[in-house]
């Protein structure tokens, strides 16, 4: 997933670069030392030192997100995002985040198909504070689950649901496109946020069984990460969980074969007043064979002002407001996606949309008959390279070091993955990215879904 969840849980595609040679030797040494331990309850714990500012960062990864959930109860993960800061059985509501702002310190949470994450950077003074915090809703939040609590974070999620999709302009078009690609049997089908019909018949008890089912020590991941002493916090992180019990282990999601074996396509209309047309094709799952170089390309067509669509459309033509492209990376599957919000035009929007289509038609053509010039390349990697050294240098929140090593952990199987994760983009030539086009973006097998504004019709 290029830039997935702040450049992560599409595991960092694209905001991986290289620059020549020097770049790609230096590469080979970087290393982020941790060590790493299990409790006796089952939890992955990692620990990564770096005294370079007085923070630390406590970064929680469950290894649950909307593909373990079922039909009938879609958005629990998400639900269960909320529910984690309402408190647990020694943090009364609305203590999580005073106790952690008192001591000068922060946190936050995402959920995404494959994983849930929570974050809690605060001073290296403040480090118990929380690890007691983390560990008592790990072990005590579902002895507090009740149908207030859950009715009312449903109608935060409701009301969220509400804001970004159904009553935003082109909201609806993005879990369409999901659910055109993704049979109704695939973990990938439904949004994340759920939907409206599921989050309404979500009891207290499907709650509690959903805690119990996936929020357990052993299906979870934990990285301290930043001004540490590494055996002092293995004592602290001992003391504060020793007491979560573990639960049972999860079930293996399944998995049902995707294929797109022709042109899906599909008009929505919306309350909008510009057209906007969206093409998916499905593409290998993270760090699978051709992610990388889908990333990269992803960039070449719209990456920046000089990127060939972005150019071509916006600047040259002047037919489109905007053009966006992106590998949308994740563990089951990925989708590579392009969308383009068309300018105004006396023409109807079908015709425009159409036009537009051809446009992009002939750029992919384009990378299908010959690569794409070295400098194009270069200059995505080494602007991508930059990025990725940037967020090394931070230790907390999203998309730093601490989240690094648990996504690299769950998603790769080894912490330290940095390098061999820069590798998969500084070993790309011209031609790979040809031949992942070829590969995977044919004009004949994708999804084309286009938005007009009410009045205009299908």
């Amino acid at each position: 997933m290029s830039l997935r969840h702040i450049c992560l849980a599409a595991g960092l595609a694209a905001c991986l670069s290289t620059a020549p040679t020097i770049a790609q030797q230096a590469s080979k040494n970087i290393t982020v030392p941790y060590q790493m331990f299990t409790l006796p309850n089952g939890l992955t714990v990692i620990l990564h030192e770096d005294h370079s500012v007085p923070i630390v960062s406590v970064n929680v990864w469950y290894h649950v997100g909307s593909a373990n959930e079922k039909a009938g109860r879609t958005g629990f993960a998400h639900l269960f995002e909320h529910l984690m800061f309402e408190g647990s059985k020694n943090v009364k509501e609305g203590q999580f985040d005073s106790l952690l702002e008192a001591a000068g310190g922060g946190n936050n949470a995402s959920t995404a198909n494959d994983r849930t994450n929570y974050f809690i950077d605060v001073p290296s003074n403040a480090l118990d504070l929380a690890l007691y915090l983390e560990s008592d809703r790990m072990g005590t939040l579902v002895d507090i689950v009740s149908e207030t609590m859950v009715n009312g974070q449903r109608d935060v999620v409701k009301n969220e649901r509400r804001q970004s999709y159904e009553n935003a302009p082109y909201g609806m078009a993005d879990p369409r496109i999901w659910e055109l690609m993704f049979p109704k049997n695939h973990p990938y089908h439904w949004p994340v946020i759920g939907y409206m019909e599921d989050l309404t018949a979500a009891s207290a008890e499907d709650v509690r069984e959903f805690f119990r089912k996936y929020y357990a020590p052993q299906n979870a991941s934990m990285v301290v990460a930043g001004d540490i002493n590494p055996a002092d916090a293995r004592k602290r992180i001992e003391h504060w969980f020793a007491d979560v019990k573990p639960g049972k282990s999860a079930d293996p999601i399944e998995v049902p074969p995707v294929s797109l074996n022709s042109v899906i396509k599909e008009t929505l209309t919306d309350q909008v007043q510009l057209p906007r047309l969206y093409l998916a094709w499905l593409t290998p799952a993270l760090y699978a064979p051709g992610d990388s170089a889908l990333d990269v390309t992803s960039s070449i067509l719209a990456g920046g002002k000089n990127s060939r669509l972005y150019k071509k459309l916006v600047y040259d033509l002047q037919v489109a407001q905007n053009v966006v492209a992106y590998q949308n990376s994740n563990m089951l599957g990925s989708m590579f996606r392009i969308e383009i919000t068309a300018r105004p035009s006396k023409e109807p929007a079908a015709q425009v949309l159409e036009k537009l289509k051809t446009l992009v038609d002939e750029e992919l053509a384009k990378l299908r008959e010959s690569p794409p010039d070295a400098r194009e390349v270069d200059r995505v990697l080494n602007q991508t390279e930059s990025s990725f050294f940037s967020r090394m240098e931070r230790v907390g929140s999203f998309g730093g070091k601490a989240d690094q090593l648990n996504g690299y952990w769950v998603q790769a199987g080894n912490p330290d993955w940095f390098a061999e994760d820069l590798a998969r983009y500084q070993s790309l030539q011209p031609v790979d990215v040809q031949a992942a086009v070829r590969r995977w973006l044919p004009a004949d097998k994708r999804i084309e879904l286009i938005v007009v504004p009410k009045g205009e019709g299908k």
